[in-house]
């Protein structure tokens, strides 16, 4: 097999995620498991983005483990003693350190969102929000490898 180049891109922060925790053992693991406040703020220049947002109950946000250092391509997951690989867990030492959370939209205000079930560290760089429509994200025969009977 032909060794591939690999392309790189660049990502710009949208925003800043605002949140209670200030050290990585706080946050509970998973958004669904938080009752933490939160505010998200939106940079001017990506505000007009924000137009009907308001309309959603909940939003899926995209944000950087800025704190994660070196990835692992192995790791022991919540739930679990066992190492498995990086791309079957949720932990935030990834390649490209990329998170994701599904959060309650409380209210907007301008360029500013405030939100409920946060589970990031106070001060991480938004990358991308996306509204959750429940009609898109379920799926029938879903099977949730070593997951099952533990959640």
């Amino acid at each position: 097999m032909r060794k591939k180049t690999r392309k790189r891109f660049t990502v710009n922060e949208i925003g800043l995620i605002r949140t209670p925790y200030k050290n990585v053992e706080e946050i509970p693991c998973q958004s669904i498991r938080s009752k933490a406040k939160g505010t998200i703020l939106v940079y001017p220049e990506y505000a007009k983005g924000l137009k009907d947002i308001e309309g959603f109950s909940h939003i899926v946000v995209l944000y950087r483990f800025h704190k994660a250092k070196r990835y692992r391509l192995l790791g022991r997951p919540f739930l679990d003693n066992e190492l498995r690989g990086i791309f079957s867990i949720r932990a935030p030492r990834r390649p490209n350190y990329i998170g994701i959370s599904t959060l309650k939209l409380e209210k907007r205000k301008g360029s500013m969102l405030k939100v409920s079930n946060a589970d990031m560290l106070d001060g991480t760089p938004l990358l991308d929000i996306k509204p959750y429509v429940p009609q898109f994200e379920k799926r029938k025969k879903v099977r949730i490898g070593r997951l099952k009977g533990k959640v």
